[in-house]
């Protein structure tokens, strides 16, 4: 019988489950980081195994994060989704075992509180919505589901295409229609939701792209969000994504939260990386490499 295993790492007294979807194919690397070459990513040793392999392929996932604050249930992201008509084919009509993995961390999706999307693209929303008789209905019913109200703005404002249409229509849409998706105005200190949790505004690769903080006790941990698709650009700052829709902003954003990060206790858990998806920003040379943690 399969083990729905969900890796964990301990933030003071949180526990932050890693809750896994899909491992992205090879071929998205050279697509979303284009300027991580492979002769780039094999000059940083660090990046293997877990991060890259031997040919420079990165490796890459898509998974959320799901974790108890003060009596309440969070889920940060929610994936690609099963069954979701997608232009990219890594994407499209998925059939993953991702609700049971979450019912088996003990987040039967009932019972979640709260969801935290860090943007509105189409690997990051999949799983608000599920189909049930013929119609994408929420998945998580009792939640709140947070964004940035930048972030919701501009996509209403803007020219899409049919796919991205298509992905408003079965997996935020539905959301609004039910009362569920609440807009934030983001302070640029960030926003306190919860004691201890802090959504962190990260733009560029969106305009109201969020990283979200958790301090207990001693310890913090920050999620990306896609502010840092891959370590490799801790190595290299200036490589961003093609999807970014600011560039030069997501490279300030990214370098100021490099800096900020680096030798401190900080745990990082990036949206997209992959096992061991954790680690501490340390500096190195003239830029950053990751120390990574193992999950429990």
């Amino acid at each position: 019988m399969q083990t729905l295993s969900a890796p964990s790492w301990t933030v003071g007294e949180v526990t932050v489950h890693r809750i896994d979807e899909v491992r992205l194919p090879a071929a998205t690397g050279p697509w979303l980081l284009p300027d991580a070459t492979p002769k780039t990513v094999n000059g940083h040793d660090w990046l293997h195994p877990h991060f890259a392999d031997r040919e420079g392929v990165l490796r890459l996932n898509s998974h959320s994060f799901a974790f108890t604050m003060g009596g309440l249930r969070i889920l940060v992201d929610t994936g690609i989704g099963n069954g979701k008509q997608r232009a990219n084919p890594a994407w499209h009509d998925l059939d993953t075992d991702y609700l049971q993995r979450l019912t088996a961390a003990g987040f039967p999706p009932d019972s979640v509180d709260l969801v935290i999307l860090t943007h509105l693209h189409a690997d990051h929303v999949g799983w608000n919505t599920q189909e049930v008789d013929g119609r994408w209905v929420p998945t998580f019913p009792g939640a709140r589901h947070l964004t940035s109200r930048t972030e919701r703005d501009f996509w209403a404002g803007y020219d899409m295409d049919e796919a991205r249409r298509q992905m408003f229509d079965d997996s935020v849409i539905p959301l609004e229609e039910a009362g569920l998706l609440d807009l934030l105005d983001i302070p640029g200190e960030g926003l306190t939701v919860v004691p201890g949790l802090r959504l962190v505004p990260t733009p560029g690769h969106t305009p109201g792209h969020l990283a979200v903080e958790l301090t207990s006790r001693t310890g913090t941990a920050l999620i990306t969000g896609d502010c840092i698709h891959h370590p490799v650009q801790l190595a290299h700052p200036a490589i961003g994504a093609c999807v970014d829709i600011h560039p030069e902003q997501s490279e300030r954003t990214r370098r100021a939260l490099l800096r900020s990060l680096a030798g401190t206790d900080t745990l990082v858990l990036g949206t997209h990386f992959a096992p061991p998806t954790a680690g501490r920003v340390v500096a190195h040379g003239d830029a950053y490499r990751l120390l990574p943690v193992a999950a429990a």
